[in-house]
């Protein structure tokens, strides 16, 4: 597949380009691609910026995900 990276001028990847050929196999497999909603619901955002606020309001809180594997590895 002759994938191709759009990139912005501080060099961060902002788009892909692909051969229309290969974009009607993907829409063929997953006929509703093109009708995908992306958009966060407001009741989503809602609770990333609660839990952002608790992280704010108390860092000592917050652990490396290493240390929650090894809770759960126990």
């Amino acid at each position: 597949m002759n994938i191709q990276y759009l990139s912005n001028e501080n060099g961060l990847v902002t788009a892909v380009q692909l051969p229309i050929e290969e974009w009607e196999k993907i829409k063929s497999i997953y006929p509703n691609v093109d009708s995908v909603d992306f958009s966060l619901p407001e009741w989503h955002k809602e609770i990333l910026d609660s839990r952002l606020q608790a992280i704010e309001d108390n860092p000592e809180r917050v652990k490396p995900i290493s240390e929650l594997m090894s809770e759960l590895d126990k």
